[in-house]
């Protein structure tokens, strides 16, 4: 009993107890350069995003690499451009390359400093057979992929998700404001509907995922791949009207998989004593210049394939969604347009004598206008 009781002592001291970590081997006053990306053998360009580390107690605006010179060479002495984009990204046309060969990454920066990845083969990534999905109190998306060739074992996926939503309430009302003293002194409507602004009532909004999804089938038979991809709550906006998500798969070598499991394990997974700690990344990147310099990523080549799936509120009998969005009823008088306005989109009118508008309903902004949180720009891809 007395031991269990100073475990739980010991682990309470260490929980509460907190100091400063300097880390023992600062980085150079411009931080180390971060690789993101892969060279894309198929019909999609390559992308590379170059950035630099900063430090603890710094800013979490990412800090971008710009006018660096990059290129991919094979070990056959081919060479292909990457030409720069914004933030940090370069890309290359669509490349077809010879599946005998090896591959690099080199990159010069500005500051003179040259960095290598190591050679790598062109992997063949397999397709994904179907993302399938269940409602499980809210949705569980799966992968399903297979290589029947039991080559590729180490996986990769990538997704974005896009939904539509509508606003709560039509806007056929604007408010009248003074040009002298900027107040809104009245609200303006033209009887009956044809007022209704509908370019703010239906929007779509894109995210990309934010967690690194992996997956292995080395300790299986069979190169057979079934796992969880990405959950949506329940009631959520994401399949108020139509929901979809374009998955992203790779094939990864054995090194890039732990490489990428290392990142998930410090970025995912810390939190408390009983997590894995932080880990050393060692990647296949490494600067020629100063060979002592570390360098984070890692850059393999292989494919992309994707695969688009939607999913529509009609699917999903009795999901929920509210937008949480009261209205309240506002006289048409000035007082009232004064003391409501500043916080309140009006909506609708209430009572409508002769065009005069004896009061009108107002809401929230977000519930009223719904490029507040997405844009109202249809996605090519959408039905």
């Amino acid at each position: 009993m007395k031991k269990i009781t100073c475990f739980f002592i010991l682990l309470f001291y260490s929980l509460s107890c907190r100091e400063a970590y300097n880390v023992p081997s600062p980085s150079p006053p411009t931080g180390y350069l971060v690789v993101e990306g892969f060279i894309n053998n198929g019909t999609e360009p390559t992308t590379i995003r170059l950035s630099r580390t900063a430090k603890l107690y710094d800013s979490a605006e990412v800090i971008y690499e710009y006018n660096a010179q990059v290129s991919i060479e094979g070990e056959n002495n081919e060479s292909y451009p990457l030409y720069e984009s914004i933030n940090g990204t370069y890309l290359s046309s669509e490349l077809h390359l010879n599946s005998n060969e090896k591959y690099r990454l080199h990159i010069l920066t500005t500051d003179g400093k040259e960095y290598l990845s190591d050679f790598e083969p062109v992997k063949t990534t397999p397709p994904i057979d179907s993302i399938s999905w269940v409602r499980e109190n809210g949705v569980q998306l799966y992968i399903n992929t297979h290589d029947p060739q039991n080559n590729t074992k180490y996986y990769q996926w990538k997704y974005e998700e896009t939904w539509e939503f509508h606003s709560a309430f039509a806007n056929s009302l604007v408010y009248i404001f003074d040009t002298a003293t900027s107040k809104n002194i009245g609200v303006d409507y033209k009887y009956p509907s044809a007022a209704t602004d509908t370019t703010i009532l239906k929007c779509w909004k894109t995210q990309s995922s934010t967690t690194i999804s992996l997956g292995s089938t080395e300790k299986l038979v069979q190169d057979i791949i079934f796992l969880p991809l990405n959950f949506i709550e329940p009631a959520s906006v994401k399949i108020s009207v139509r929901y979809s998500i374009n998955v992203k798969q790779y094939a990864l070598s054995q090194d890039a998989y732990l490489f990428l499991q290392k990142i998930k394990k410090n970025t995912e997974q810390l939190g408390s004593v009983f997590d894995p700690q932080p880990s050393e990344l060692q990647g296949n990147i490494h600067c020629i210049t100063n060979p002592a310099e570390v360098v984070v990523g890692f850059v393999e080549v292989t494919q992309e394939q994707q695969q688009r799936i939607y999913i529509t509120n009609e699917q999903v009998p009795d999901w929920g969604y509210n937008q949480g969005c009261p209205t309240i009823i506002v006289d048409n008088n000035e007082d009232s347009i004064l003391k409501y306005a500043s916080g309140l989109m009006p909506a609708f009118p209430n009572q409508v004598a002769r065009d005069f508008i004896v009061s009108f309903y107002a809401a929230e902004p977000r519930c009223i206008d719904c490029t507040l949180r997405g844009t109202n720009v249809k996605p090519d891809y959408w039905p």
